[in-house]
């Protein structure tokens, strides 16, 4: 028993330490590299429900600016404040979820971007200690521009669509260039749940999200304030 203890504390240091340099690598390798699928695309493309995949990778430059902002306002309005975590949010959210049906989240799009490009999508304990760890990594190894770029081409928008180039070309019939705020804040408004709302026939509630966050643009005036935050 004495000898198996210390081979089994070797084996889970090596495996730590594996583990540890792969993700360093792997978060590395998508500061530069477009990222080719993630977890999520694997898991849908087999469910007989989806079956399909369509995406296109674009660089920042290559999607409209309302578009940028619109996420921004929309899921993480500290964005360029914080290091990945939101305190403040969090805090508000255990508050408040005591006494909501439908629990809100907090996540900051740095911490979706961790949890799209690097696991998989069912909630767990260890799931959320992963997705600690690598918002810490895209954080630190990435720019806020890649983190927004890498998430803006890995988000579900839709059945089988990934990236707001596939969004914009399959509602609009457009590339993700010319989108217009309007149209921005319409995909906004269905990525918490890309699969059951909808930009081709949108219904009531994501109608009045739009429309908020059409309103949150317009008090940010229409731009992303890139000058004042790098």
């Amino acid at each position: 028993m004495r000898k198996i203890f210390p081979i089994f504390l070797i084996w889970i240091l090596r495996t730590l330490a594996v583990f540890f340099l792969l993700s360093l690598l792997l978060t590395l390798l998508y500061r530069w590299v477009p990222v080719p699928f993630t977890p999520l695309m694997v898991i849908r493309y087999f469910d007989p429900e989806v079956a399909r995949l369509h995406k296109k990778w674009v660089p920042l430059e290559s999607i409209a600016e309302p578009m940028v902002l619109a996420v921004i306002v929309h899921e993480d309005q500290h964005f360029f404040e914080h290091e990945g975590f939101d305190f403040k949010a969090i805090e508000k959210a255990l508050r408040e979820n005591r006494f909501r049906r439908h629990p809100r989240g907090a996540s900051t799009i740095s911490q979706q971007t961790a949890k799209n490009v690097f696991l998989w999508p069912q909630r767990s304990w260890l799931r959320k200690g992963l997705e600690v760890w690598f918002t810490f990594l895209i954080e630190t190894l990435w720019s806020k521009r890649r983190i927004l770029e890498v998430y803006l081409n890995v988000i579900e928008t839709g059945r089988g669509l990934y990236g707001v180039e596939a969004a914009a070309r399959s509602y609009f019939g457009k590339p993700a260039a010319r989108l217009t705020p309007q149209e921005a804040a319409l995909i906004a408004a269905i990525l918490p749940a890309p699969l059951r709302y909808s930009a081709v026939d949108p219904g009531p509630y994501v109608r009045a999200r739009q429309k908020w966050i059409l309103g949150q643009m317009r008090l940010w005036g229409m731009k992303v304030p890139w000058d004042r935050y790098e």
